[in-house]
């Protein structure tokens, strides 16, 4: 089994736990839009008491990839799903799976086939 499909494994799981219905095909698609980040304990978890941290994902994930303008509903869906994934430490994959979710916003990220 190779490196991501372990991570793969851990997300789901993740998932499942806060009670998420699990895509696959998906998840595999925002792990790989993470890059090498997911393969680094520090940067594969996010840090939502950082606000340095929460502007990044804004900036970098919510704007930059799903293409969402800066309003203030960005910061409402952050909270949003930091209500439904309750760990203490948040994977990022996990985190950014659920944002776009919650943004309905899934084929940003998806493969053109």
């Amino acid at each position: 089994m190779s490196k991501l499909d372990e991570l793969i494994e851990k997300y789901a799981a993740d998932l499942e736990g806060a009670g998420e219905k699990v895509d696959a095909k998906f998840l595999r698609a925002v792990a790989k839009s993470c890059g090498p980040a997911i393969y680094r304990k520090d940067s594969s978890l996010v840090a939502l008491s950082d606000p340095k941290e929460v502007e990044r994902v804004k900036k970098n994930f919510l704007m930059g990839k799903l293409g969402l303008k800066d309003t203030p509903k960005l910061d409402e869906g952050i909270k949003a799903v930091k209500g439904v994934y309750k760990k203490r430490s948040k994977f990022r994959v996990v985190f950014y799976y659920l944002l776009a979710k919650h943004f309905k916003k899934r084929a940003a990220l998806m493969p053109k086939d």
